[in-house]
C-alpha cells in the first residue's frame, strides 16, 4: 500500500496547484459553468493532499474548503427552472409551456439539447454563449422578433435549429455566423419579407431549409447561394407570383421543392431548369390557372408531383407527358370537369393518382388510365358533382391493390372486366346508390370482402323502401331483378338460344321450298287436279297472236323455201314448217 502511494506521490510532485488554469477549474463569468462535479474536484484535492505529506489535518480541511467553495457555489447556480426538466445523465433541457421571458443562465452547460416551446422569451441574448456543447435547439412557439448579429458564434456543434412560429422580421448573412455544423434551419412561420443575396452563405452544410408561412415576396438571385448541400426547399405559404429560374440556379442537389399557396398563376418556361435531381415538387394551391408548355422541362427524375387546389381548367396532358418518371400525382380540387381518355399518356410510371376534393368534376371516361399499367392506387374522393364514371375505366390495370371512389355523387357503378375481387382496399362508401339490379354484382363483391380498416358502408340512398339500408343486407331478389339469378339467367339464354336456332332452319326450309309451296298454294287445297287440266289445255296465244309475235319466223322461211306461195303457209312444205292447230297448242 505504501509503494503505491509512494508512487503516486512520485508523479505527481511535480505538479502544482497554480498549473490547474484549465476550463474545468476556473470559471469564467465569476466561475465556470463547467466547475460543478464535486468528485472532480474532490479527487483534485484528494491528490494535491498525496504529495503534502507533512500537512496537519487542519491545514489539509482548510485546502480542502477552499477549493470545493467555488464550485459548490456554481452547482447552487445550476439549478433547474421549475417549469423545466433538466436530465444531467442524457444532458437534456425541456421546458414546456411556462413564463420563461428569457434564456436560462444557470443550466448545465454541458447540455446538448434545449428544447424551450410555448413560452415568452423575446431575445436571444448572450446566455446562449455558455451552452457551447448544444447539438439540437428549439426556440419554436416564443415571441421572438430579433435574432443579433453573431448570436451563435460559440454553437460551433449545433446541427438542428429550430426557430419556427416566433415573430422573427428579419436575418441577415450575419445572423448565422458560427453555424458550419448546422444541417437543418426551421424558419417556418415568422414575419421574413424578403431574402438578400448570401443570407444563407455561412451553411455550407446546410440540407434542409424551411421559410414557409412568411410574407417573402421577393428573393434575390443569390439568395441561396452557398447551400451546395441544401437537398429540402420550403417556400410554401408566401406572397410570391413568379418563379425566377435564376432562385434556385445555385441549388443543383436540392431534391424537394416545395411552392404551395402562393400566388403564381402561371409556370413560366424552364423554371426549374437547372434543378436536374429533383424528385419532389409540391405545387398545392398556387393559384395556377395554366401551366405552359416547357415548364417541367429539365424535371427528368421527378417522382411526386402535387398540382392540387388550384385553377386548372383541364388535365395538362401535353404538359406531364415528358415525366416518365412520375409515380405519384395529385390533381384535385381544380376546374376541370372530365378526366379525358388518355389524360395521362406519357406516364408510363404511374403508381399512384389522386383526385379530391373537386366541386366541378363530372365524369371520367373509360380510357382515361388506359396508358398506365403500372398503376396501383386511385383516389377519386369527396367529387360532390362526380356522377359518372364510364364502364370499363379500370380495365387493363392488373397492379392495382387500392381503389378508393367514395364520397362522390356516384347512383351506381359498373362492373366492367376489371377483377374487383383482388383489391387489398376498395372503398365506395358514400355515394348515393340505387339499389337495383345494376349494383347487385357490388353486393356480392362486397359480401366476399374482409373489410379493411377505414372502409366504410355503402348505404342505400334509393328507392325509397331500401333508403338508409346497407347494400349487403339487401337481398337478391329485388323486384325487376329475377333475371339476375345466375341459374335463371342461363336457362333464359339456354331457351332463348333454342328459340333462335328453330326460327333460323323454320325460314331455311321454306326458303328452299318455296317454289312447292308457292305452287300449293295458288293450286288451293280442293281442286287442285281439276285446275292443272284447265291449265293442260289452257291456250298459250292465237294463231294471230303467233304471226303478229314471230314474223321474223315467217320471213325467215319465205326466204329459204324461194318465196312459194303463202296459201300453203300452213300445209306440209319442203323446209319442215306446218301450221299448229289450236288444239295443239
Amino acid at each position: 500500500m505504501s509503494n503505491g502511494i509512494d508512487n503516486a506521490r512520485g508523479k505527481i510532485n511535480h505538479m502544482k496547484i497554480d498549473n490547474y488554469n484549465d476550463e474545468n477549474i476556473i470559471c469564467k463569468r465569476k466561475i465556470s459553468p463547467t466547475c460543478l462535479s464535486r468528485k472532480f474536484v474532490y479527487s483534485k484535492a484528494t491528490i494535491y493532499s498525496q504529495q503534502t505529506t507533512k500537512m496537519n489535518p487542519f491545514s489539509f480541511a482548510l485546502l480542502t474548503v477552499c477549493m470545493l467553495l467555488p464550485c459548490m457555489i456554481v452547482h447552487a447556480l445550476a439549478n433547474c427552472p421549475s417549469s423545466c426538466e433538466c436530465n444531467d445523465d442524457t444532458l437534456v433541457v425541456t421546458c414546456g409551456q411556462g413564463g420563461l421571458d428569457v434564456l436560462p443562465i444557470a443550466l448545465n452547460p454541458s447540455i446538448t439539447r434545449l428544447i424551450i416551446k410555448n413560452n415568452k422569451i423575446k431575445t436571444i441574448d448572450s446566455s446562449i454563449q455558455f451552452y457551447a456543447q448544444l447539438i439540437y435547439m428549439d426556440l419554436s412557439y416564443n415571441h421572438l422578433f430579433n435574432i443579433p448579429g453573431q448570436t451563435f458564434a460559440y454553437q460551433k456543434k449545433l446541427t438542428e435549429l429550430h426557430l419556427n412560429h416566433n415573430k422573427v422580421g428579419a436575418i441577415s448573412n450575419r445572423t448565422f455566423i458560427g453555424l458550419e455544423s448546422l444541417t437543418i434551419l426551421n424558419l417556418r412561420g415568422n414575419f421574413l419579407d424578403e431574402l438578400d443575396n448570401n443570407v444563407f452563405q455561412m451553411l455550407k452544410k446546410l440540407e434542409e431549409l424551411n421559410l414557409g408561412q412568411n410574407r417573402i415576396n421577393k428573393i434575390e438571385p443569390k439568395a441561396f447561394e452557398g447551400l451546395q448541400n441544401l437537398r429540402v426547399l420550403y417556400l410554401d405559404d408566401n406572397n410570391l407570383n413568379v418563379v425566377d429560374p435564376k432562385v434556385f440556379a445555385p441549388l443543383p442537389t436540392l431534391a424537394e421543392l416545395f411552392l404551395g399557396i402562393n400566388s403564381f398563376s402561371t409556370i413560366p418556361r424552364d423554371a426549374f431548369q437547372d434543378l436536374k435531381g429533383l424528385s419532389r415538387l409540391d405545387l398545392q394551391g398556387a393559384a395556377l390557372a395554366n401551366i405552359t408548355l416547357g415548364s417541367f422541362s429539365g424535371l427528368v427524375g421527378l417522382r411526386i408531383l402535387d398540382l392540387s387546389d388550384n385553377r386548372l381548367i383541364r388535365v395538362p396532358t401535353e404538359e406531364l407527358r415528358q415525366m416518365t418518371r412520375l409515380e405519384e400525382l395529385s390533381l384535385g380540387q381544380n376546374d376541370f370537369e372530365v378526366i379525358s381518355n388518355n389524360a395521362f399518356e406519357g406516364l408510363i410510371n404511374l403508381r399512384e393518382i389522386r383526385i379530391t376534393g373537386s366541386t366541378k368534376l363530372k365524369r371520367i371516361e373509360a380510357e382515361a388510365f388506359a396508358t398506365n399499367g403500372n398503376l396501383e392506387s386511385i383516389v377519386i374522393a369527396s367529387n360532390k358533382a362526380l356522377i359518372e364514371v364510364q364502364e370499363g375505366f379500370l380495365n387493363g390495370l392488373t397492379h392495382l391493390k387500392s381503389v378508393i371512389l367514395k364520397d362522390n355523387a356516384l347512383t351506381t357503378l359498373s362492373e366492367g372486366r376489371f377483377t374487383w375481387n383482388d383489391l387489398a382496399i376498395f372503398d365506395v362508401s358514400e355515394n348515393p346508390f340505387i339499389c337495383d339490379c345494376r349494383v347487385l354484382w357490388l353486393r356480392t363483391v362486397l359480401m366476399g370482402r374482409n373489410v379493411s380498416a377505414g372502409e366504410g358502408t355503402v348505404v342505400c340512398a334509393s328507392p325509397e323502401s331500401l333508403r338508409g339500408e346497407s347494400l349487403i343486407s339487401v337481398t337478391s331478389d329485388l323486384p325487376g331483378c329475377h333475371h339476375t339469378d345466375p341459374k335463371k339467367q342461363a336457362m333464359i339464354g339456354l331457351c332463348l338460344v333454342l328459340i333462335a336456332a328453330t326460327g333460323t332452319a323454320f325460314a331455311l326450309l321454306i326458303f328452299r321450298c318455296r317454289k312447292r309451296i308457292w305452287e300449293f298454294l295458288k293450286g288451293g287445297f280442293g281442286n287442285g287436279a281439276k285446275k292443272r287440266k284447265e291449265r293442260e289445255y289452257q291456250k298459250t296465244f292465237s294463231d294471230e297472236e303467233y304471226m303478229n309475235r314471230h314474223p321474223h319466223v315467217l320471213r325467215t322461211t319465205l326466204n329459204n323455201c324461194d318465196m312459194q306461195a303463202a296459201a300453203h303457209i300452213y300445209n306440209a312444205s319442203p323446209c319442215g314448217v306446218r301450221a299448229i292447230p289450236v288444239t295443239e297448242l
